[in-house]
């Protein structure tokens, strides 16, 4: 019999086994100074395009002023115990009605992390006679949720309506045998590649199929539809959406999340979702900071008009300078270039270093092998200016790619 760690201690997965080279800089770098378009990263100045912050409010001094009234009044530590138990409050309360209104639906429930809740609403929504029917790109949350089901699952490709189809039929003659029924998960927005979910042609299928309909929305609430509403506004079709999903941990720039659903399903959640049952209220502190971040949401159309003033000055810049940006059409911007492990990591080196810019780097087993996505995250507080300086630094390490100046690089230094 094999000790349990030596497979541990001699395989370190497809990523880990570049931890000696990749990290403290490539993965688990440390960003320093106030949350902006702006850090200091390894001493130096950069422009940075990472950070989920899409409205700028991290920083904000009205935020700020909220988070610490809040933490000055009520410490960290309040409400103890878990909310069943000893950690609700009346602002809890206040959090999920507003949250429930903001995106028109019955009601909310409010859990302390995004993605451990869409694992934990998953295994509570389904039993082992429901059929599970997902888009293949779909987040790890709902990839891990998903692993949980002891029915059966099934995937579709990335926003195929055919294939989903195809998968409906072959979940329904399963839901007839079982006597169980079909749960179908989209994002709102891909967070790798920046496409909408197609929420409006999924929902048109409730006419042929009988199905429920959950949807994680991390990064369409606060960015698409009027007001910030979320991808089901932007599609006009929130009230096919059975279940949403969204997190204050991108546009709320804060800690925590919301499912918002009809009621006897909301209330069917808080009695059934473990994560929730037996983990710690969301401290209060928190919570008054989100009830202020959704109130400025409400109020300042200004944070959302400038973000998307951002997005389309560097999306289309990107475009007029021949990028690969895919089929985006969200905030989200990916930059898709060609190379191996190796090659991306002297050139993000060198776009950090040298052309002052940060942003994450994804490659394989992300995506597949010999592809290099550079993400961008564009905020309310990135300026033209930083677009400008971005789009010619990117020109400059596309050409050295190019002339295999990397590769070389990278060579040298195994």
């Amino acid at each position: 019999m094999k000790d349990l760690f030596e497979r541990i201690v001699k395989d370190k997965g497809p990523l880990g086994k570049w931890a000696k080279q990749a990290e403290g800089y490539y993965v688990f770098p440390k960003l320093e100074g106030h949350i902006s378009n702006r850090m200091i990263f390894n001493g130096k100045n950069v422009v940075t395009w990472s950070i989920n912050d899409y409205l700028g409010l991290a920083n904000h001094p009205e935020v700020r002023k909220a988070d610490a009234e809040a933490a000055a009044e009520y410490g960290m530590a309040y409400p103890m115990g878990a909310r069943m138990m000893s950690g609700h409050t009346k602002y809890h309360e206040q959090l999920e009605q507003e949250c429930a209104e903001f995106v028109d639906k019955e009601a909310a429930y409010l859990v302390n992390f995004g993605y451990q809740g869409m694992v934990s609403a998953i295994d509570a929504l389904v039993t082992k006679h429901d059929v599970i029917v997902y888009d293949i790109d779909s987040h790890a949350c709902i990839i891990d949720g998903v692993r949980l089901h002891h029915g059966k699952r099934y995937t579709y490709q990335h926003n195929d309506i055919e294939s989903l189809e195809k998968n409906l039929q072959r979940a329904t003659k399963i839901a007839e045998e079982t006597g169980g029924g079909i749960l179908v998960i989209s994002e709102g927005v891909f967070g790798m590649r920046g496409e909408q979910g197609k929420l409006k042609e999924i929902v048109a299928l409730k006419e042929k199929y009988n199905f429920r309909f959950l949807v994680d929305d991390a990064h369409g609430f606060g960015t698409l539809g009027e007001g910030g509403q979320g991808a089901g506004f932007e599609q006009g079709v929130q009230d096919g959406i059975d279940v949403y999903f969204a997190t204050f941990a991108k546009s709320m720039a804060g800690i925590g999340a919301f499912f918002a659903a009809d009621k006897d399903i909301i209330q069917y959640l808080q009695y059934n979702m473990r994560s929730q049952m037996f983990a710690k209220s969301l401290p209060m502190a928190m919570v008054k900071g989100a009830l202020k971040r959704l109130d400025m949401l409400r109020t300042m159309p200004e944070l959302k008009d400038k973000l998307w003033e951002n997005v389309n000055a560097l999306q289309n810049g990107l475009k007029e300078n021949g990028f690969n940006i895919g089929k985006t059409n969200t905030c989200v911007t990916p930059v898709f270039l060609e190379g191996d492990i190796p090659e991306a990591m002297a050139m993000v080196h060198d776009l950090r270093e040298n052309y002052g810019i940060f942003c994450s780097i994804v490659v394989y087993p992300v995506i597949p092998k010999g592809l290099i996505i550079l993400r961008l995250i564009p905020t309310a507080a990135h300026t033209l200016e930083d677009v400008k300086v971005t789009i010619e630094s990117f020109s400059g390490i596309r050409e050295k790619l190019e002339k295999g100046i990397y590769k070389r690089i990278a060579a040298s230094m195994l």
